[in-house]
Parts: C-alpha cells; structure tokens; sequence
C-alpha cells in the first residue's frame, strides 16, 4: 500500500538489500553505491543516505546548491573532496558540511578500498543547483527537473523591496 506506515528502525539486513547504483549522466566516471535511509523510514524534509564510491570511481558531479544544505560524514576508507576548487584528502571520521548558498564540490575516490560515507541533507520542495564547470543549472521542484543553460541566463533587473 502507498500509505503504509514507514518503519522506524531499518536493520542493517534491510540497508544491504536496499543498495542500488546511482550515476550522474554527465559523469562518465561517476558510480555511487547507495541506500537511501531517510526515505526507508519515511523521513519527509531530511535526506540520509549510506553510500559507497567504489575504486577509481566519483560520486556525482562537481555543483553547488543555493537552496539545500548538504553534510557527508566519511566511514571508511579515503577519498579527494575537491571543494571550492581546492583538493583534500579525505578519510574515516572527516566531516563536510555545505552551508548555503554552498561552495561547489565533489568527491572522488583514488584510492584502492572503497569509500563509505553518509550523505546527506534538507529535502525541500524547490532545490536551485549549479553545475560550474559544465555551465548548466538545474531547478528541482518537487518531482520536475529543469536544466538551464547557464550563458542563457538574462539579468532581470534589481528588485524593489
């Protein structure tokens, strides 16, 4: 039923089987081994997920948001988060957090283990994100995706407050 109460607890059995491969389309290298947790127990404004980079591979894209905080708590193994066009290696217990309007980032896993973290953030109805390097910003709301290109953006004039 769609209207099934959401459990509050999500055994680690559950989180296994739950694992799906996410991939951004404009990242070859991108490959992302993912649970989303807060959507198992029916979390509506908050975002949680366990994800797992594997060897050689990338999360998504490097972006920004404008509307949306977003956090990543690493696990296990390392990683280059490449953030506000600077690189730091990453590691087990390193927290990122993304106030916004956010600084671009991403990351990126080198290394020869894999790259678990959590991620994660608000989910609210309208999300504004930016993709710098490709020149494209993206408008989510609720389920609809808009890409823009960014060199066609017009300046609408100041706003009168």
């Amino acid at each position: 039923m769609a209207n099934e109460p959401k459990p509050n607890l999500v055994r680690a059995s559950d989180i296994r089987a739950a694992q799906a491969q996410f991939s951004h389309p404009w990242n070859p290298n991108s490959c992302l081994i993912a649970a989303r947790l807060g959507l198992m127990t029916g979390l509506q404004r908050t975002g949680v997920s366990l994800a797992r980079i594997p060897p050689g591979q990338e999360s998504f894209v490097y972006h920004m948001h404008h509307l949306e905080e977003e956090w990543l708590y690493i696990i296990a193994g390392r990683g280059i988060a490449e953030i506000d066009d600077h690189e730091f290696e990453v590691g087990a217990g390193d927290f990122m957090g993304f106030p916004t309007p956010s600084v671009a980032h991403h990351l990126r896993n080198p290394f020869a283990q894999d790259l678990v973290y959590l991620m994660g953030g608000e989910s609210r109805e309208l999300e504004v994100a930016d993709f710098p390097r490709l020149g494209k910003r993206m408008v989510r709301r609720k389920d609809t995706v808009d890409i823009y290109e960014a060199a066609d953006r017009k300046d609408f004039g100041p706003l009168k407050r």
